[in-house]
Order: C-alpha cells, then sequence, then structure tokens
C-alpha cells in the first residue's frame, strides 16, 4: 500500500480535491480521518468514489461507539458499491481526546474493535447476526449483496498489534519513528505465529505522521496540531521510549479535551515533532520513510502533510515513489 490521509477539516469539496491530487500523485489508497468535530469523512469518501476509478477509499479510522457497528458495516459496503468495490475498513478504537467529549471514553478497548470488525465481516457475507458483547444485535442482517472488504485495525497497542496480526487484513500502526515501527514488528510477527492458515497475505502499515515541505522550518511548524493529538494519546511506554515529558503531554491531553487548541499546539517539544513525526525537507523525510520501510510492509501518509498541502501531497508521492524503487 502506498497510501494517505485526508482530513475533513477543511469543506467536504476541498477534501475530494485534494483525494483526487492524491490519486494522481500515485498514491493508492485514500483513508478519511474520523473525529466528530471535523465534517463526516463517508460523504468525502463517497465523492471520490465518483471522482476516482483505481484508488481504495475508506475511514482512517473509525470507531465502534459514535455509530452502531451494525450501521457501520452497512456505511462501509454502501462506499463499497458505490466505488465498484474499492472499499477499505479503517476500524479502531478511537481518539480518547475526543471520545472523552462524548463519555465514551471508558468504552475504548480491543474487544470492542475485535466484536465490530467481525461482526461486519458476518454481515458482508449475507449472514443475519445476534450478539451480545460491547454491543448488542438481534437478527440484523443487510438486504443488499457485499463483496469482501479488507479491514485495517488503526492501533498502537501491543495487544491491538497482535490481535490484528491474528484476525484482521491489515494493521495501520500509528507511527513514525521506527524504533516504534520495528517494536511493533515483534507484536505482529506474534499474532501471525496464531493466525489462522487460509486467512491471506498480512499487510502491516506504518501510518505516520508527515509534515513536508522544501522549508523543512515550516514543515516542522506545521507537525505541531497532529503531534500534539499523538502525544495526548500516546501511552506511557511510547513516551519513556523516547525520553519525553509525560506530564507535558498530559497536559496537551487536557487542553485538547477543553477545546483549548493553540495551547496544546504550543506545549508539543521539538523531540516530540521528531518522536511523532517525520517533518522537513523531501530528503529528510525519504530517509525517514526508508528507516520504517525496513520493518513495515508499507505507508499511509498521515496528517497534516504539510504547510501546503497541495505541494505536499506532490512532495510526498514522489517521495513515495523513489523509495519504493530503491
Amino acid at each position: 500500500m502506498q497510501g494517505i490521509e485526508l482530513t475533513p477539516e477543511r469543506p467536504t469539496r476541498r477534501t475530494v480535491d485534494l483525494g483526487e491530487r492524491a490519486a494522481q500523485a500515485g498514491f493508492d489508497t485514500i483513508f478519511a480521518s474520523h473525529h466528530y468535530n471535523n465534517r463526516d469523512p463517508f460523504t468525502a469518501l463517497s465523492l471520490l468514489a465518483d471522482r476516482t476509478d483505481d484508488v481504495r477509499l475508506g475511514p482512517g479510522v473509525t470507531n465502534p461507539y459514535e455509530t452502531h457497528p451494525v450501521t457501520l458495516a452497512s456505511r462501509v459496503a454502501t462506499l463499497d458499491e458505490l466505488s465498484d468495490g474499492r472499499a477499505v475498513f479503517g476500524v479502531g478504537p478511537g481518539d480518547p481526546s475526543t471520545l472523552e467529549n462524548l463519555d465514551l471514553g471508558e468504552r475504548r478497548g480491543l474487544r470492542s474493535v475485535l466484536e465490530s470488525f467481525k461482526i461486519a465481516q458476518e454481515l458482508w457475507a449475507g449472514e443475519r447476526v445476534d450478539h451480545d458483547g460491547t454491543f448488542g444485535a438481534h437478527d440484523a442482517g443487510l438486504n443488499y449483496e457485499v463483496g469482501e472488504i479488507p479491514v485495517y485495525v488503526g492501533g498502537e497497542g501491543p495487544h491491538m498489534c497482535r490481535m490484528a496480526a491474528k484476525h484482521a487484513d491489515g494493521l495501520l500502526f500509528n507511527g513514525s519513528h521506527p524504533d516504534d515501527v520495528a517494536w511493533a514488528a515483534d507484536r505482529v510477527e506474534q499474532g501471525l505465529d496464531e493466525r489462522p492458515d487460509g486467512y491471506g497475505k498480512f499487510d502491516f502499515t506504518a501510518y505516520a505522521s508527515v509534515s513536508i515541505a522544501e522549508d523543512g522550518d515550516e514543515a516542522r511548524e506545521a507537525a505541531r496540531p497532529p503531534v500534539a493529538f499523538i502525544a495526548a494519546g500516546a501511552p506511557p511506554p511510547v513516551i519513556e521510549r523516547h525520553g519525553l515529558d509525560g506530564e507535558r503531554a498530559d497536559a496537551i491531553g487536557e487542553a485538547i479535551s477543553a477545546g483549548e487548541f493553540d495551547t496544546a499546539f504550543d506545549r508539543v517539544s521539538d523531540a516530540m515533532i521528531d518522536a511523532f513525526c517525520m517533518a522537513g525537507t523531501p530528503e529528510t523525510v525519504e530517509k525517514r520513510l526508508s528507516a520504517v520501510l525496513e520493518h513495515a510492509d508499507s505507508i499511509v501518509i498521515g496528517s497534516p502533510l504539510g504547510p501546503d498541502v497541495e505541494e505536499a501531497i506532490d512532495l510526498a508521492g514522489a517521495v513515495c515513489d523513489r523509495t519504493r524503487r530503491e
């Protein structure tokens, strides 16, 4: 996979235009992130289904809490129908800072993610389902045929990495640093050892925050918003692995939950940018990407992309092409 994430923080038509540009730049998969305080990703993805021919499209990632998992499965299946079989289901435990605003933070967990995509797969196979677990369903089914849709689990914890390798088609690992991706690769191997025969090839994807520009300083400055969200949600072992200030990361999360985004972004340190983003010139990003792909199978270029989004899409596409040819 050579994927890219588009964040629906922009007007939907602009997101769709950027998606078209990404397809022209050589990306084969477009994910639209899902947070309640941004625009609806499925609207943009549906429009992109009409405006593109070959790229795969999907939420990257959605969560099974804001929308009932059965309804979510139907939304993804509808996208698959609109795109003539190009949908990808990216699902994970969601962003803790924003889910806290909806009183959903306590529902985050591995079991709910696993149950949600297992039920989705049963529904897509034409089965009617009964379920009593982290959510309930009784004699639920879809009244239309659905093809096979690949499932990518978004996550970064050890158990989520292992679960994805055992049960899903791929992992969208939230990591931009080679040390983090190498660590995740070991957990993926553990899951692959338990993977049932016949599940097919597994795609370990680094879902990397990237900020690229010809001016490296501008690229690093543009990295502050996504790094703030990553730092706020990073578990203590990740904070410790990079020698970061845990109290500072907690303060960033508190500011995000309170809607004090400028305060949160200002608290992002240079060390956090180095740990949680590929930020800088094309040469800098290419070097980091090559190091990451020593451990991962593929890449998703994630937010913020860069200070000039159109230029960043083109630069990132070229960097990915060069790295893939190496």
